[in-house]
Formats: structure tokens, sequence, C-alpha cells
């Protein structure tokens, strides 16, 4: 082993334990593998940049873009309001409801395509009075098996394709990932519906609406502001700084019994009746402080909290949220002081801390109190994905067909290769604009840009076990150890790795570090790189094991009331069908 190898898989091995770890964000890893391999000369300074100029890097990045625009046309929507008189049955339920997050998946982002179809399922689960816990993770897994279908389904695919290019002068075709993609899906979806959503434990079925999930009257109170109090003649603004960030004042009751949301400028008067929220334990030094006393009774719906102008939302804290690591006062700072956090839950049960110590993580509920005029907005530029029950407008149906013919255009001009994909992707996104379909304003704030930076960065680290002959050398190993064992087991242990790879790190970290090796594997064996690329495609958008290996598997863990050990239970079989089924289509398809 010479010490350019070494010193690769140092690096190699170093950034696969900070991945793993999980204390640095993995773009921030993969920077440092970036600088590390650039310092020991292990690139070409020049070259160390030439990752963000990667035809990979720029698709992925178009396509998020590509994502949000079909999102806002509401293509799903409109196909998912279809489907909704037929979910009856809870087989048929789950099979349609992940089928088409599938389908659209295969087109957009997965994140987007679960965006769209979360509130759907949630709705229609309400409907029928089922557990959520039953429809949303086989929602999540619908949205990643969907991904497998074609080449713009998920980032792994897109590095894939590149790499063959660069390796054998020809990429990866839309659809040549869909002759294996398909069946996998299929087979994927049949599984969850027949047999995977009886998996799910038996603790975790219970329905659960919002008003059961925020038990309201367990710190909403209804008080009187008494003559003496120190509030009186301050503004409501000022009291909200006076009485601190434990209590909200969620409303005050008119003489005439109506609900209203008092704005800060206004002064608190004597008499005042006011809905405060607190958790026992902070409101009672709060009442004898400020001369306030109990008074009637509390409301008992969370309707109740609205007012003509004030509405109730409950969204999901996405793992592109600019709330993720932060606290509740830079919520109400962020929003202009128009949205009032109310509660919060985690995995199916409510956070009975204090709020202001809560930090908000990936797939928190919040229960929150805002102006109507704009806290549709600030839900959408905080990047919350709103529940169903209060009504956020999910797309623009009338602009369906537009949005359709614009984007199969811009696929016809590639497979026809009359453009790059990259092109015609970035020609239909300027379509997009010019009909009012994608807001110059989205442009850019839908990018998942630590996905940008991780390819870009990952990239010339790649190059960089190939140039020293480091993958080489990992590949002759595994080479040496198979040597007596048919090419399936072979096949069959490289996607086995990039699974449980997957699982662990991001899946295009893990399409980047496991593409050269398999490549290498390949021509050791004097086979063609075809079939390895292809499983490795398999392997690595296949994170089925724990809410962590995928954004989708986040997303659904805290409306689904799941817990770190719930995804095993119904991945682990669903990964070993995937490997059973895809080695020999793949063998098939893609002959050696």
């Amino acid at each position: 082993m010479t010490a350019d190898q070494t010193i690769a898989l140092s690096i190699l091995f170093g950034s696969l334990a900070l991945f793993v770890w999980g204390k640095w964000r993995y773009d921030l890893v993969a920077l440092a593998a970036l600088v590390a391999v650039t310092l020991f000369g292990l690139i070409d300074p020049e070259d160390a940049l030439a990752g963000f100029g990667n035809p990979a890097v720029i698709t992925v990045a178009a396509v998020l873009v590509i994502s949000r625009a079909l999102q806002n046309s509401g293509i799903v929507d409109v196909i998912s309001r279809r489907i909704a008189p037929y979910t009856g049955n809870q087989v048929v339920h789950i099979m349609l409801l992940s089928g088409v997050c599938a389908v659209a998946s295969a087109f957009m982002n997965n994140v987007g395509a679960i965006a769209v179809m979360l509130p759907v399922a949630l709705a229609t689960c309400a409907e029928r009075n089922r557990s959520a816990s039953l429809v949303l993770m086989p929602l999540a897994f619908g949205s990643i098996l969907g991904g497998l279908m074609t080449m713009i389904g998920t980032p792994p695919n897109i590095y894939i394709a590149k790499f063959r290019a660069d390796l054998m002068g020809e990429p990866f075709g839309m659809f040549d990932f869909s002759p294996v993609g398909v069946p996998v899906a299929l087979l994927g979806i049949v599984f969850m519906a027949i047999v995977g959503w009886r998996l799910v434990p038996r603790e975790r079925q219970g329905t659960k609406s919002p008003d059961q999930l925020f038990q309201i009257e367990e710190y909403i109170t209804e008080i009187k502001v008494q003559e003496t109090s120190k509030l009186v003649d301050q503004t409501y603004g000022d009291m909200e700084d006076l009485i601190g960030q434990d209590v909200v004042v969620a409303g005050r009751i008119q003489p005439d019994g109506r609900f209203v949301k008092p704005a800060r400028r206004q002064r608190v008067g004597a008499g005042d009746i006011l809905i405060l929220k607190a958790d026992p334990h902070n409101l009672k030094p709060i009442m004898d402080e400020f001369g306030l006393e109990l008074f009637g009774k509390v409301p008992q719906k969370l309707e109740e909290l609205e007012a003509d102008n004030v509405k109730i939302y409950e969204t999901i804290v996405s793992p592109g949220s600019r709330l993720v690591g932060r606290h509740a006062p830079y919520l109400r700072r962020r929003s202009g002081y128009t949205l009032h956090l109310l509660a919060v839950a985690r995995e199916g049960e409510p956070i009975r801390k204090r709020i202001k110590d809560v930090i908000f993580r990936p797939g928190d509920v919040l229960l929150m109190q805002g102006d109507q005029d704009t806290a549709s907005d600030t839900i959408t530029e905080l990047n919350l994905l709103p529940l169903p029950e209060r009504g956020l407008k999910l797309g623009q149906p009338r602009k369906v067909l537009l949005a359709v013919g614009i984007f199969a255009a811009a696929l016809a001009l590639s497979v026809m290769n009359i453009l790059p994909i990259a092109v015609a992707f970035f020609a239909a996104i300027l379509a997009f604009i010019l009909a009012d379909i994608l807001p110059t304003r989205e442009l850019y704030t839908h990018i998942d840009w630590p996905i940008i930076i991780l390819l870009g960065a990952m990239i010339p680290v790649g190059e960089a076990l190939r140039a020293t002959g480091a993958s080489d050398l990992i590949a002759g190993s595994i080479v040496g150890v198979t040597s007596d064992v048919p090419i399936w087991f072979v096949l069959g242990l490289i996607m086995v790795v990039t699974m449980c790879l997957s699982d662990l790190i991001n899946n295009a970290a893990t399409a980047v570090v496991m593409a050269p090796i398999s490549a290498a594997i390949a021509m050791q064996l004097g086979y063609s790189v075809d079939p390895f690329l292809m499983t490795v495609a398999i392997g690595a958008s296949c994170a089925f094991l724990t809410p962590i290996g995928h954004q989708s598997n986040t997303l659904v863990m805290g409306p689904g009331g799941y817990h770190f050990g719930d995804y095993w239970r119904m991945g682990l079989p669903l990964e070993i069908i995937i490997l059973v089924i895809s080695i020999p289509t793949i063998l098939w398809i893609w002959p050696l």
C-alpha cells in the first residue's frame, strides 16, 4: 500500500465515521474531506472545485426546483382527490397512497412528493377513522421506492448515471433504471399494503386526532385581569414581554362572547378576560405576580382558539427547516411575532417540558396560532409542512396540464438527445416561471443546498480514491475474498454493504463512495460495470431501517407517532425482498 493510498483510505474511513457520528452536518464533513485530499496533494488544487460544475450536481439542483414547480401546480393533489373515495379498504388505501407517492417520486424530489401526499394521507385516515401510523410509514417507503424507477428519481441515480459517463463515455438514460426499479417498487408496495402495515407495533396503532394529541385543557386557561394588576394600561406586546415566553396570550373574550386576537399595540384593560396558554406549574406564580384570577371554563377544542383572522395551524418540522436546532424564541422573532407556539409533539406524544427550552428536531409536530393573512407564507418560508386539518392551500390545480406539458417536453428533449438533461430542465424552469407556476422568490429557496455541497465536495474525494488506486485496493481485497463464489453473491454483498451505509449516512454520499469501488471490482473480474453500478444505485436508495436514513422517514415520525426502533420492523423484510428481487433482475437486464 502506497503512502497516497493510506492517506486516501484514512480520509475515506474518517469521513464515514463522522457521517455516522452525526455531530457535524454531512455537508461540512464532505467539505472537510475535500480540503484534506487537496492539502495532501491527492488531487490537483485546480480540480478541487470541479465537482460543483459536475452535470450530476447541476441536475440534482434543477430537479429540486422542478419538484417545487410540480408541487405548486397541484398535480399530485388532483390525483389524490380522485383516489380518496376508494380508500375504504385498508389494503387498497395503503396501496393507492403509496403508489401515487411512488409515481410522483419517480419524477419529483422524494421529499416534495411526500410533502404533498402527507396531508392527503392524514385527511383520508381521519375520514376513515384509521390510525395514521398504519399508512404513513408505507407512504414514506413508497416515496423512496419511487425514486428507483428513473434517473432523476433520486440523487444517487443521477450521480451513478454521470459516473458511468465518465467511465464509459455514455451515461445511463432517463429510463434505464426502470426495468429494475419498477418491479422492485411494485412488489415493495404490494408487500407493504398486504403484510408490512401489520408489522407496525400495536401501541402505535391507536387513532389520534389533533385534539387528542394536544390535550388543550391541560395548558389553556381563562383568566381575568384584576383592577390592581400591573398589566393594566400596558400594551399586549409589553404584556407578552413581561410575563415571559412560558405564557402565551392566545386571545381575548369580548363582552359579546366572541374570541379575538388582540393586536400587540392594543392596551390591557381592567376586567379583560384572556385565554392564556401555559403549563400549570408556570401559571400560578405569574397570576400572583401580575394580579390575574381564574375565570370561566377553558376551551375544549382547538377550533375555539380561532378568531375571524386568527387560525390554528399544525405543521411538521422538515429536515431542511430553519427551525431545526433552534428554540421557540427564534420562531417568534422570525415570524414577526405573528405566530405563537402553543405546543410541540414528538414521536406521537406532547412534550411536557417548558416550550422555550425545547430545541426543534426534524419530525416535530408544532401547534401554532397565527394571523391568517401571513401565517401561510411564514410557514412556507420556514420550510414547515402543513397538516391538512387547517386547510392550507396545496397547489394550483388549474395549471396541472400546463405543468405536465412543460415537464414532458423537457423529458422528451433529453431522451431524444436534443439537449443535455440539465439544459432541458433549465428550459423547463424558465417556462414554469413564465407560466407563473414557479414564483421567482422560490427559485432557489427549495434547493437542498447541503445535498449540493455534499455532492460537489465528495465527487473530487471519489476521484482521489480512483487516482491513488485506493478503490482498486479495496476492490482487490473483496475480489480475493469472493473469488470462489458466484457473481450473484458478489452483487448481493455489494448491495448489502451499500444498503447498510445508506441507513447510516446520506444516500448521495453512499453512492459517491461505493460507485468507484464497485466499478473497480467489475473491471478486476472482467465483467461489465453496468450491473455493478445498477446494484449500487438500488442499494443507495434503500434506507428503510432508521428514521435518519432518509428525509421521508423523518417527516412521518412525528405525525405517525413512531419511535426510532419501529422502522426496521417493516424495513428489514422490505430490504430482504428488494435484495432477492433486484439481483436476478439486474443480471437479466444488464448481462455480464
